[in-house]
């Protein structure tokens, strides 16, 4: 059994020193002892500093889901159809995506080459300043130049607390850790579900909540320290040999690594917002077609989707981590991927009554979410320190450029005159299928140390 993680002579915890294992005894099993033995009051500062920067990230992704019929209606000044909303918000989401890829990868190299620290502190206060500034927004174009803008910090955000949490925890804690991180989003759904229905039709105070975040940089600059991988990598290879591009590109295992990794993302990242977003949808519809008035069945479905769905969503996410370490990788990403094919129809077709949506939906929350814990856990582990947010950060915003046409033809598709919405996101459930194809070429890292 590994031993727990070393301390500096000023205190700092000290991950390099952690005894290497064999495979698949770097984890502890369910009958060895707690996972969270021996971590250190600063890892747990570490962990609570990268789950509130992520609760923000998710917060300011969903308040536009949330909002963005009023949003809409009122910048076009007119009611819009729902096909019209569909295609403006899955066209505006692709944007964000884009976004939020562009600013991943550049964010990812910075903190290699200049240190985890700094970079998510930067990027934290670009999405916080960029999201209150969509309060005074009057166009469309300025709508989009701002998630844009706001997408870039979210990108770059996840990869760096991803790789800080990779590095500063003991690898029999590591896929805990992680996947506590990555299912703290609940929470920043939560929010959003929460603000989205306070504000009603006053859609701009949502956007303005989203400055808060700004306040976590100072936390951030003065609570973290660069992990001791990053620093003892850095005095070995020198500044100017961290986070090279070409050092993961022209590495024919690193990129392999990356392209599948990539992939992987792409398939839950582009059916996160083609499918499980769609869950208020569906709920909204249902709740149409048993004769409830529009705007009963709009807040009724927010509720739905933003606290019952999510908290299935939450419960799958937690899930995905101590199955990890039980059974490994590659294992849980593929059941989670097929047994998410199977909930969409039920969820879609079975419902007799709200009750039974209501059931359903935090089944569905928790297989067609729950996977995402997984890239948190599994992508820092596919790189070496020099290059490990780079790479981290390649496979997940890389990934949402991959979901850009996916995103634009789930628009098309949903808008589509006539196109009944429960076959439509069936339909696109069944990306899900290319994801077990994908994560069954790529390698398991259960029990391993990080590469170096």
């Amino acid at each position: 059994m590994p031993k727990g993680p070393q301390t500096t002579a000023d205190g700092r915890a000290n991950c390099s020193s952690e005894v290497p294992a064999a495979p698949h005894s770097a984890e502890r099993s369910p009958d060895s002892g707690c996972w969270y033995q021996g971590i250190t009051s600063y890892q747990w500062l570490v962990l609570a500093l990268a789950c509130a920067g992520w609760i923000f990230d998710v917060y300011e992704g969903q308040i536009f889901n949330i909002t963005r019929n009023s949003m809409f209606s009122e910048i076009l000044a007119n009611d819009i159809n729902t096909g019209d909303a569909r295609k403006y918000g899955d066209f505006f989401l692709g944007i964000f995506l884009l976004g939020g890829t562009i600013g991943g990868i550049g964010f990812g190299i910075l903190a290699d080459r200049y240190g985890r620290r700094s970079s998510m502190a930067l990027t934290i206060l670009i999405y916080s300043i960029f999201s209150g500034l969509t309060y005074f927004a009057e166009t469309l174009w300025q709508i989009a130049l701002l998630r844009f803008l706001v997408a870039v910090g979210v990108g770059g955000e996840w990869a760096i607390a991803a790789s800080i949490i990779s590095e500063v925890f003991p690898a029999r804690a590591r896929s805990h850790a992680s996947g506590l991180f990555h299912a703290s989003s609940v929470v920043g759904t939560w929010m959003a579900a929460i603000v989205g229905m306070l504000v009603g039709s006053q859609w701009r105070y949502a956007y303005l909540i989203g400055v808060l975040p700004a306040l976590l940089v100072l936390w951030v600059r003065t609570g973290l320290r660069e992990p001791e991988r990053w620093s003892v990598r850095q005095q070995l290879i020198g500044r100017s040999s961290m986070g090279r591009f070409r050092d993961l590109w022209q590495t024919p295992l690193w990129r392999n690594h990356a392209i599948h990794g990539m992939l992987l993302a792409s398939i839950g990242l582009g059916t996160f917002w083609a499918v499980v977003v769609a869950g208020q949808n569906i709920a909204e519809e249902f709740l149409i077609r048993q004769g409830v008035d529009q705007p009963d069945a709009i807040r009724s479905a927010q509720f739905a989707f933003g606290i019952v769905q999510t908290a299935g969503g939450g419960i799958g996410l937690l899930a995905f981590g101590p199955l990890c370490a039980r059974w490994g990788r590659r294992p849980t990403f593929i059941l989670y991927h097929l047994c998410a094919v199977l909930i969409v129809p039920i969820t879609c077709f079975a419902p007799q009554n709200y009750s039974q949506l209501l059931v359903l939906l935090p089944l569905f929350g928790f297989l067609t979410l729950g996977m995402h814990a997984g890239y948190a856990i599994y992508f820092p582990e596919l790189f070496p320190t020099h290059i490990r947010a780079t790479g981290t950060s390649l496979c997940f915003n890389g990934g949402r450029m991959l979901a850009v046409p996916v995103l634009i033809f789930s628009g098309w598709l949903k808008g589509f005159p006539g196109v009944d919405l429960r076959w439509a996101v069936t339909g696109l459930s069944l990306i899900f299928l290319l994801g077990i194809l994908i994560v069954y070429r790529m390698p398991e890292t259960r029990g391993q140390e990080l590469p170096e």
